[in-house]
């Protein structure tokens, strides 16, 4: 257990892939927007008389909602003035009433019955079904899952880019992996191969994760299919500590931590062939770890002690060329760890010890400007989730740890999670049936 005791200068929670940090200001979040209320598309959700369709309505109410694309509208529950529950020729000039560009009818599947429901998105300025998807009434989590697929596509149809719906949040709680929607509900544990179970990661297709496993034997890395439940153990990982695996955009490769004696190192194991592990870095008594992968697969980021206090580096896929990408500020920031590369390529997040407590920052790769985002309570392991704009992480701001979410361009928080002692948390890419 000699590689427990390596990192006397990180906590053993800054061996963990993610950590907490914030901003000290009114509310708790800055995100340095221009945004004005009343500048996103005003949408309201109606319909909805019986079980199905009053779940499917509140189902898409929320994660229409939670996108943060809209200015939801308050909508009567009867909707037989506008014609819009109908899914027929609807009443343009009633729905305009109602404040909305937009208007999302929830209706019986072919006009009655209870084979299912229907889903209809009027572009009320057009007077025209921008948007229409029929859902099953069967099966409980796939009518979840077909919910927020067919919100995702609303989004898109608004806003050019899908939603995040249909996602799913991995995080660690009482030492075992939780899997829980993007709107927080449906939490079920992960069976994993090992307790405590850390460091979770999701591959590009949203099938496999990796993890690092507490066994007898070690801290290995496993690979575990989410469908099958069948493990893998990455080789060359069975003794020793391994942590912070992340897998390459492309799913042929994953990157992870190593510790020795002689320190931590970072390491690319190949997944295509399922085999060959090629060290990167070089730690001579230092640790690197944390790596993370830019979305075109040819850098990667990853927090370096070789200066002493933990830094945030980049370097070449290969290892080459490794160089500081976001100095602290001596005498007024700590140190920095957990990074995570946006899905633009644009910017990494991270969080930061700002007084002693850490907080979650972003850094614009464009221009080095550095935001703090986070400034209440403790807030670290910030991850990305695949639209860019919202950010996953952990905070005590309202007591015991738990999973936030923060919109950076409306600086809108909601809390995700209600378990407590929440930690660790990995976002998925968008999830397929």
């Amino acid at each position: 257990m000699k590689a427990l005791l390596l990192l006397p200068a990180l906590a053993w929670a800054a061996l963990l892939r993610a950590q907490d940090t914030l901003p000290r200001v009114e509310g708790g979040v800055r995100v340095g927007i221009t945004y004005t209320p009343g500048s996103r598309p005003g949408l309201a959700v109606t319909g909805g008389r019986g079980a199905l369709l009053d779940s499917v309505r509140a189902i898409l109410e929320r994660d229409l909602d939670y996108s943060d694309r809209f200015e939801m509208v308050a909508a009567p529950r009867s909707d037989s003035d506008t014609g819009a529950a109908e899914g027929g020729a609807a009443d343009y000039a009633a729905l305009a009433a109602l404040g909305a560009d937009y208007v999302v009818a929830v209706v019986p599947a072919g006009g009655g019955g209870a084979g299912g429901a229907e889903v209809l998105m009027h572009d009320v300025r057009a007077g025209v079904v921008r948007f229409r998807r029929s859902v099953s009434g069967r099966g409980g989590r796939d009518v979840r899952g077909a919910v927020h697929r067919a919100a995702d596509e609303m989004v898109r149809v608004a806003a050019g880019m899908p939603g995040v719906a249909a996602t799913a949040i991995l995080f660690v709680s009482g030492g075992r992996l939780v899997r829980v929607d993007a709107d927080g509900e449906g939490a079920t544990e992960v069976r994993a191969a090992g307790r405590p179970a850390l460091s979770p990661a999701w591959s590009p297709g949203g099938r496999w994760i990796a993890y690092t496993a507490f066994v007898r034997s070690g801290q290995p890395i496993v690979l575990q299919d989410l469908v099958t439940g069948r493990r893998e153990v990455v080789p060359t990982t069975e003794y020793g500590l391994n942590i912070t695996p992340e897998f390459a955009p492309d799913g042929r490769k994953l990157a992870f931590a190593h510790g020795t004696d002689a320190g931590t190192d970072i390491y690319v194991y190949d997944l295509g062939r399922r085999c060959c592990v090629e060290r990167l870095t070089a730690g001579r008594f230092s640790d690197n770890l944390s790596p993370t992968w830019s979305p075109d697969g040819s850098q990667i980021a990853f927090v370096s002690t070789r200066a002493g206090t933990p830094q945030l580096y980049v370097m070449a896929s290969d290892g080459t060329g490794p160089e500081i990408l976001a100095r602290f500020d001596f005498g007024a920031t700590g140190p920095t760890n957990g990074p995570a590369w946006s899905p633009d390529g644009q910017a990494v997040a991270f969080h930061r010890d700002v007084d002693g407590t850490p907080q979650v920052f972003v850094l614009d790769l464009g221009s080095r400007a550095l935001r703090q985002i986070t400034g209440t309570g403790r807030n670290e392991d910030p991850t990305w989730a695949p639209d860019g704009r919202h950010l996953a992480f952990v905070s005590t701001r309202g007591g015991p740890r738990q999973v936030w979410i923060v919109d950076l361009e409306t600086g809108r928080l909601r809390q995700l999670t209600s378990t407590g002692g929440a930690r660790l948390p990995a976002w998925s890419p968008r999830l397929s049936p």
